[in-house]
């Protein structure tokens, strides 16, 4: 079998036989280089097939953790529709957005974080941060979202039945934008999967592997794993083992 000739093999161009890299130090470097996240089928798309060599080097995935649901269903405002259907499989984008918030421990104190996230290519095109769960946080997360997608009409955004997601300031900004609400089932996290499964992959990726003293120090990780490897060098099976950024340019170039 052989291996790509990628940024690894370029460096070590001109070097003698007996100094350049084994198979198996090349999976490695691959499995350092984004993070020590990926198991044998994504490297397999940077290296062409070494599911073998990483068991011989003993390489494996990050193991998940539990995940915590931290809904607040108690409240009287009405819920919308489920208007998804856990229907998560779109034909372009900024068809439906999905949206959820979660919590990141820190030595100072909980940072809530509220993002939306493309169903398309899974791309996170909107998130904030702060020290409350709150209306505002997710206001903000969707004020992102807007302004990076500029032209949007009519696009299904869904979410479960939180309270600040049926917020009345919530909902008036979705109706201003000309966006339809559509809210999981109550107690039903899997009619917002693809949400749940983001903040699955951020703590058992990085969040469970990192004891933040601060919430800044927090925030600049989240940034950093939202914005540099999610959304550009993060591959998806289901995206062909592009990232979301790759799939949609793919996309907006045929």
């Amino acid at each position: 079998m052989l291996l790509s000739f990628s940024g690894a093999d370029r460096d070590n161009v001109g070097l003698p036989s007996s100094a350049q890299p084994t198979r198996a130090e090349k999976i490695a470097h691959y499995h350092q280089r984004p993070r020590q996240l990926y198991g044998s089928p994504k490297i397999y798309a940077d290296l062409v097939a070494m599911a073998r060599l990483m068991r011989a080097a003993d390489i494996q995935s990050r193991m998940a953790r539990k995940f915590v649901i931290t809904t607040d269903s108690k409240y009287t405002l009405k819920a919308a529709s489920d208007l998804l259907q856990r229907q998560f499989t779109v034909g372009q984008p900024d068809t439906a957005w999905v949206s959820d918030t979660t919590f990141i421990p820190s030595r100072e104190g909980w940072l809530y974080l509220a993002v939306l996230l493309d169903l398309f290519s899974r791309q996170v095109i909107g998130w904030a941060m702060g020290e409350r769960n709150d209306a505002e946080l997710v206001q903000q997360a969707l004020t992102m979202a807007l302004w990076r997608r500029k032209k949007v009409d009519s696009l299904i955004v869904h979410s479960d039945q939180g309270s600040t997601y049926a917020s009345t300031a919530y909902q008036q900004q979705l109706h201003e934008n000309g966006l339809r609400c559509s809210m999981s089932r109550k107690g039903e996290c899997l009619d917002n999967a693809v949400a749940e499964s983001f903040f699955g992959s951020l703590k058992n990726e990085l969040v469970h592997h990192e004891d933040y003293n601060t919430r800044a120090e927090a925030k600049q990780s989240l940034f950093e794993y939202i914005e540099v490897f999610y959304n550009r060098q993060r591959r998806h099976a289901s995206l062909r083992y592009l990232t979301p950024v790759e799939y949609e340019a793919r996309y907006a170039s045929n």
